[in-house]
Formats: C-alpha cells, structure tokens, sequence
C-alpha cells in the first residue's frame, strides 16, 4: 500500500521487490513468535495444528529458519532499496518478537494496545522505500492499520478467550468475562478507525471516492461493534472479525485506485 500510493517513479519490479521483502520480515516475525510460543500453541485449539505443536517441524528448524529469513530480508530490503525501509523492518521484527510476544502478552491485556505498533509498520516500510523519507502520509497508513487491528483482535479475543485463559494470555476478553470493557473498547476503536481512514483524503492521498468508500466502511465496523455491545456472543464477534477481514483489503483497492 505504502509503495503503490506513493508518486514516485519507482518502477514495478522494484515495487514487487520491496513488496516482497518486506513480506518476507512478516513471515520472519510470525515464524520466531510460534517458535516462542510452541508450548502454548499446544494448549490452545485454535493453534494446536501448527507445525510445531505436531511435530512438523521442530523448534530448532524454526528458529534458524526465522533468524536466517529476518537477516536475509532486513540486508536484502537495505540494498535493493533504502536504510530507513530496511531499519523499519529490523525494528518492527524486533518488536514484534521481543516487546509483544516474549513481553506484553502474558504482562498486561493492553499487549495489544502496545504491540499494534509492529503490526501496523509495513505499509510505512513500502512507503519510505518508495520515497526514501517518512511523512504525514505514511503516519495516515500507519494510523488506520494501527487502530483497525484493535476491533479485529478484540473480536479473535472474545470468540477465543478460553483458549487464551489456557494458554495463560493476559488477554482483555479473559479479564472482562461480561464483556462490557470490551465492547467499549470496540466501539471506542471502530469510532477511532473511521476518523483515521478520512486522513488520506483530507491531505491529498485520495480522493472523493475514496472518502466515502471509507465513511460507509467505517459505519460497517461501528454497526457490528454496536451489534455485540447489545448481544455479546461469539456470533456477533464472529460478524465483526468477518467486516474487518472485508473493511481492510477494500480500503486499500480502493485507496490505490482513487490516489490524487
């Protein structure tokens, strides 16, 4: 997204390799974080079938393979396009792996407050590779991915709240067993979120189409957040997980497509 919303002259190979670069630190980060928590995932029913919890492969192969993929995608990203994209990357594998996954997530149930951070670095990645410097147009991208994860993930957290209870998270949903800090948390993010997706098209990211392609998406979110305020089941958190899973890939298409 950073890389293909950007006006510079970079070319589509060069895009297609920054692009994949930066996945492949994403697929590092994921890769060290089921090495961490291998012993948990076994306890858990929605992480059970991992490849290390069945003996796939062993933790050992995972650690060298996540370490040798970082190494390789953080030098790779540092010579087929800047330092900052390639620092950006290092950093956000850092985080992800030491502050949200070895730190925050059995310490507090606002990990996810915090750890959002990493998660919500990519397309700045793709934007300081595409231009070589940040700027209030990588901080928008940043902002909407940043607040997005959090009425997704407290959706996973309430349909799944046992499974982290026995996998010892210090989750918001196995804390809040009514669900009422939860609920406003989401209405609270969903009413957030649709404030940032509006930023691209107040600076001239995007234009009018785009705004109000964000507006009715937006609403969409805060609907279904309302929605399990009113009746907090894992249906109605079902429903939420299924509109952010829609609302993000069509922000997006919809963001590239109708840059200024």
């Amino acid at each position: 997204v950073g890389l293909l919303t950007s006006n510079s002259n970079i070319g589509i190979i060069d895009a297609m390799i920054g692009i994949t670069l930066v996945a492949l630190g994403a697929g590092a980060a994921g890769c060290l974080n089921m090495w961490y928590e291998s012993d948990l995932d076994a306890l858990m029913t929605r992480t059970c079938l991992r490849p290390i919890p069945t003996g796939k492969i062993n933790r050992n192969q995972a650690l060298t393979f996540g370490v040798l993929l970082s190494v390789i995608s953080v030098v790779a990203l540092n010579y087929f396009s800047n330092f900052l994209s390639a620092s950006l990357l290092l950093f956000t594998i850092f985080f992800y792996l030491f502050v949200y996954t070895i730190w925050l997530k059995r310490k507090t149930p606002q990990n996810i407050v915090i750890g959002g951070a990493a998660g919500a670095l990519p397309p700045v990645g793709g934007w300081t590779a595409a231009t070589g410097s940040l700027g209030g147009e990588a901080l928008a991208l940043f902002a909407i991915l940043f607040v997005w994860q959090f009425p997704h993930f407290f959706a996973i957290a309430w349909m799944y709240r046992e499974d982290y209870a026995r996998g010892g998270y210090r989750m918001l949903s196995v804390e809040d067993p009514q669900g009422d800090r939860t609920a406003h948390q989401m209405i609270l993010y969903s009413l957030v979120l649709l404030s940032c997706s509006l930023m691209p098209a107040l600076i001239g990211l995007s234009g009018p189409i785009y705004f109000g392609v964000a507006v009715l998406l937006g609403a969409l979110i805060l609907l279904k957040s309302l929605a399990f305020a009113k009746n907090r089941t894992d249906e109605h958190a079902r429903r939420l997980l299924h509109a952010t899973l829609i609302y993000l890939p069509v922000l997006w298409v919809v963001m590239v497509w109708d840059k200024v």
